[in-house]
């Protein structure tokens, strides 16, 4: 059973998740020949202010 984790910064909207879940699913099927249904996808998704840049959270830099 492949899993892969994702990790995103917050704000993206529930299509643009499922789309990606989607699209995720599908290169690891083509990749590895895995079953669909045996493919998991985790997303993790970070508040602006837990990832940063340079010594600065993106949510400071404006991003």
């Amino acid at each position: 059973m492949p899993i892969a984790q994702i990790n995103i910064i917050e704000g993206r909207t529930d299509e643009q998740k499922e789309r990606l879940i989607q699209e995720v699913t599908a290169a690891i099927v083509r990749a590895i020949d895995a079953p669909q249904e045996s493919v998991r996808i985790i997303i993790n998704e970070m508040p602006k202010q837990h990832f940063g840049i340079g010594g600065q959270s993106i949510k400071q830099l404006g991003r």
